[in-house]
């Protein structure tokens, strides 16, 4: 039996203009009727913000399906596979903005990288096709940075920083989940900074919790019970998570035996490595590099093609 062919997926990727918060695709070029010639199911790597002004059709959202029509409102991650197919013989009007989410929420809460990573997840839990008449906020404030970046007035960039963040934070609400509530620590990260900096530039060396508590200009036992209270996990929790997340990035650029990894990422043994993997990620890291749990290793059933842009 001849083996079915994987389907077509297309890397469409988007560079975001420097000194701009967003890339915005503007215009008569966005009226067309989506799925012919450009048909394919693609991802990209910046998230997409979608905006229907008219015409009719369906979303393909990694296989759920979606009516759109004016008004439809679309939230798609980065490296989520999705197609827009109109319906036969009718033209849809869309206009899109795309973001480095992690990036631009970095600059405003990098002295609280906890939040950080709790908030860029929520927004990036999964693909959202909805309309304004459910969430009218989404709306006004997509249309809101839509014409504020086609009218290029003064303070355009200022302008459209403000209302971004102000669209992420309700995207992030449009995602909320009631059993863990994100709020943002009223407590000053700033406190234990040079600890954090101190992690981030030497988590391939022996640290001690002495050498952060030092670093901080504290003793011991107080570094030990403000890091927690500002990161909330352990000193020594955070410093595994850095050397696990460097880990992996090793593994996504070389391929290096484990013992190499270890050294690199700043783990004393294979064996360490290996128990910080499986508590933090729940897999080793030899599972990790086969079968990466997110999106980039879903793709690899498909067929990937890379275009810039569409």
């Amino acid at each position: 039996m001849a083996k079915k062919s994987k389907e077509a997926l297309q890397f469409r990727y988007y560079e975001i203009p420097q000194n701009q918060p967003l890339l915005a695709l503007l215009g008569q070029k966005w009226i067309q009727n989506y799925g012919l010639g450009i048909g394919y199911q693609h991802f990209h790597n910046l998230m997409e913000i979608g905006y229907c002004y008219g015409g009719e059709g369906v979303m393909e959202l990694d296989g759920r399906i979606e009516r759109y029509g004016a008004g439809t409102i679309t939230l798609i991650p980065a490296n989520f596979p999705h197609n827009t197919k109109s319906d036969p013989d009718t033209l849809s009007r869309f206009e899109y903005l795309f973001v480095d989410v992690e990036s631009f929420l970095k600059e405003r809460y990098s002295k609280n990288p906890v939040f950080l990573k709790d908030l860029v997840k929520r927004i990036n839990h999964g693909a959202i096709c909805t309309n304004a008449q459910s969430e009218p906020a989404l709306e006004k404030e997509i249309l809101y940075i839509l014409n504020e970046m086609r009218d290029q007035k003064e303070l355009y960039i200022e302008a459209v920083q403000g209302a971004l963040l102000t669209l992420l934070v309700d995207i992030a609400r449009v995602n909320r989940d009631e059993s863990a509530p994100l709020e943002n620590s009223s407590v000053d990260i700033t406190v234990v900074a040079q600890a954090i900096d101190m992690v981030t530039d030497h988590y391939y060396e022996p640290l001690q919790i002495s050498d952060l508590s030092r670093a901080c200009n504290m003793s011991e036992t107080h570094f030990r019970r403000v890091f927690e209270k500002c990161m909330n996990m352990k000193p020594m929790e955070y410093i595994n998570l850095v050397r696990v997340q460097m880990a992996c990035e090793y593994m996504k650029k070389h391929d290096d035996s484990m013992e190499i990894v270890a050294i690199k990422s700043g783990f004393a043994t294979t064996s360490t490595m290996n128990r910080n993997f499986k508590k933090i990620l729940d897999i080793s890291p030899y599972q990790w590099k086969s079968h990466p749990e997110n999106y980039q290793g879903k793709l690899l059933n498909y067929k990937i093609s890379a275009y810039k842009g569409w």
